[in-house]
């Protein structure tokens, strides 16, 4: 189940996962979690092929739906052990809303909320969440972005600009 919500995040209901993303979707809540190291460099993931929706392109390090009743950062919190297997600290950095229609007939329209935070230990990736796991340099990532578009999520593509700016500001 995810949270369906208006254009100003209040919830105005739930909805079963696939069924919020059938057609021209449903708005609904989401979190993006970016997660940089020590030397300033992300940690992103390419998605499990079996992935509903995007399997096998890159992304940030983590993103999900906060199930109902669940805080944003219990969610956060749950789906970054879930899938990369560890948890650290982190904070909310700015939120937007987007849509995407994929080749598969499934839109996506979230309220994504962006949360950041740094992690310096052991990944321990579910393949079941992700095929491959990197810490990549933000001018190798944004040139790589460039030249491999189809590469990456639309919304990682999205946030990703913002996210960096933000995350100077979160290192001072």
């Amino acid at each position: 189940m995810v949270i369906l919500v208006d254009e100003n995040d209040r919830q105005i209901g739930v909805e079963d996962k696939i069924n919020a993303h059938q057609g021209e979707g449903k708005l609904h809540r989401a979190l993006s979690i970016f997660i940089f190291n020590p030397k300033g460099k992300l940690l992103i993931q390419r998605r499990a092929k079996t992935k509903y929706h995007c399997g096998g392109l890159w992304t940030n390090t983590c993103c999900s739906h906060p199930r109902p009743e669940e805080s944003l950062e219990q969610a956060a919190h749950r789906r970054l052990k879930e899938e990369m297997g560890f948890d650290c600290d982190f904070k909310e950095v700015f939120s937007f809303i987007y849509k995407a229609n994929f080749d598969n007939g499934l839109t996506e329209w979230e309220f994504d909320h962006v949360l950041i935070g740094e992690f310096d230990g052991e990944i321990k990736a579910n393949p079941k969440e992700v095929a491959d796991w990197k810490w990549v340099g933000l001018n190798e990532l944004k040139e790589d972005i460039k030249e491999n578009p189809n590469e990456y999520t639309q919304w990682f593509k999205i946030a990703i600009d913002r996210t960096l700016s933000y995350y100077t500001q979160y290192k001072e």
